[in-house]
């Protein structure tokens, strides 16, 4: 390309793209078994000094988060004499 984009490095997923292995995953947990002691008693000494991401962490976990809600029920109550003709027909260009 005479622009130069073939070399502006890109973001090529090939070869890249989806999930991960199942092997590396097991490999990774296999890695990481050993320090799960240490990694208990880092948090409960966090939840000990009362930190604020150690009982999130901790009761997001334990209780999960709550569902987000969106309340629909809106009401709008027009005002007498209210005409959406006064809205849109009356244009003024400025």
């Amino acid at each position: 390309m005479a622009d130069g984009r073939k070399n502006n490095g890109g973001h090529s997923t090939k070869g890249f793209a989806g999930r991960k292995p199942k092997a590396e995953e097991h490999k990774l947990i296999e890695k990481l078994t050993p320090l799960m002691p240490q990694a208990f008693k880092a948090l409960q000494n966090a939840l000990k000094d009362e930190e604020q991401w150690a009982v999130k962490l901790t009761m997001e976990y334990f209780y999960g988060k709550p569902k987000q809600t969106i309340d629909n029920n809106n009401t709008h109550k027009i005002s007498e004499g209210f005409s959406i003709k006064d809205l849109y027909g009356k244009r003024k260009d400025t």
